[in-house]
């Protein structure tokens, strides 16, 4: 089937054709480079953005008696943003050439998690924290959580995908060219920048649940990118293969710290936070990673889901089994916003 172009390898270089104003034919503007700063910049807002999307829905969707975990508001929101701007890539591209890449990148990439998620799953298949059921619920809920994100995931990003068409086929859309300016790119790198007076000023409590998480939220962000822009490739998304990979793998490292002794440091626990939200939740992605499977061919689709799935359990199974087995950490979390141990 053919389908959009994945949206992180070579966002930063489509560009539509500008009209010269004398009525000249039209000319190709020169294509940004992909690691320019006209390029990076603006992934930093967007980043930031994403990050305070995905901890605002977290929280509006985590409550006593939910009937849906909150987690998966976040990845249908991301899939539905990005489903918007792959059928409106043209008009996007030609408005502003790195806004796409902004949009899709930077801030649906930033909003979903494929980290938390796999995690998620993880814990449900070992039943932590621990409750009293059969086995063989615990594998229904483990499943439940990783087909019901996948199916939702992928379904979001189609409905945005219709609706943007819709639209666009209804009302006509004139793009007015702007071009990459020092301004805006300063402007961009400046927002990131800001968190870090936020994460000084700000009283501890916001830098637990907030701030913190900021600081490291571009960094994940180009990171995943580099890795996308590297090593992707037609045949197998290999660079958000092991974004994801290795941003599950730090999430369940600082997992494990969070369940040790070191929780008990309130510091400590700021920082672990904030690399769990902000650099392993930019790092990984679920809004592209949907994106690659709709734009693959069934083997490779399947193929790509499976290797994603089994390597991020496999990497949990690494790092969080011998914690366990050796009883270095306790069951549940100990970091808490307030600063001492979980009762």
């Amino acid at each position: 089937m053919t389908q959009p172009p994945s949206p992180d390898a070579d966002d930063a270089l489509d560009v539509e054709n500008e009209q010269h104003p004398a009525g000249l034919p039209p000319i190709q503007p020169r294509p940004l480079q992909v690691f320019s700063l006209h390029t990076i910049a603006p992934l930093a807002p967007a980043s930031v953005l994403g990050v305070l999307a995905r901890l605002g829905i977290l929280y509006l969707g985590t409550y006593s008696g939910q009937s849906a975990f909150s987690l998966a508001w976040v990845q249908a929101a991301g899939c539905f943003v990005m489903g918007l701007c792959i059928a409106l890539r043209d008009p996007i591209t030609a408005t502003y050439q790195p806004l796409y890449l902004a949009l899709t990148t930077g801030f649906c990439g930033s909003l979903t998690t494929f980290s938390g998620w796999q995690l998620d799953v993880f814990l449900a298949w070992a039943n932590k924290p621990y409750t009293h059921k059969h086995t063989i619920h615990t594998i229904v809920d483990g499943l439940t959580l990783l087909a019901f994100t996948f199916g939702l995931s992928l379904a979001a990003l189609q409905f945005g995908v219709h609706i943007a068409s819709s639209v666009s086929a209804t009302f006509s859309i004139k793009p007015h060219p702007l071009r990459p300016s020092g301004f805006v790119t300063i402007l961009c790198l400046c927002t990131f920048l800001a968190t870090i007076p936020a994460f000084v000023l700000l009283p501890k409590f916001d830098r637990f649940v907030v701030c913190s998480a900021l600081l490291y939220s571009y960094p994940g962000t180009l990171l995943r990118y580099t890795l996308g822009t590297k090593l992707n490739n037609p045949r197998f998304p290999y660079g958000t293969f092991a974004a994801n990979v290795l941003g599950t793998a730090l999430l369940a490292a600082f997992y494990v710290l969070r369940s040790s002794s070191v929780s008990t440091n309130f510091n400590a626990c700021i920082v672990i936070q904030g690399l769990s939200d902000g650099l392993c939740g930019c790092l990984t992605t679920v809004s592209t990673f949907a994106a690659e499977i709709r734009a693959a061919n069934s083997k490779t689709a399947w193929t790509y889901t499976a290797a994603s799935v089994l390597a991020a359990q496999l990497v949990c199974v690494l790092v969080l089994v011998p914690a366990w087995s050796t009883h270095a950490i306790f069951d549940t979390v100990r970091c808490l916003a307030h600063g001492s141990e979980q009762d």
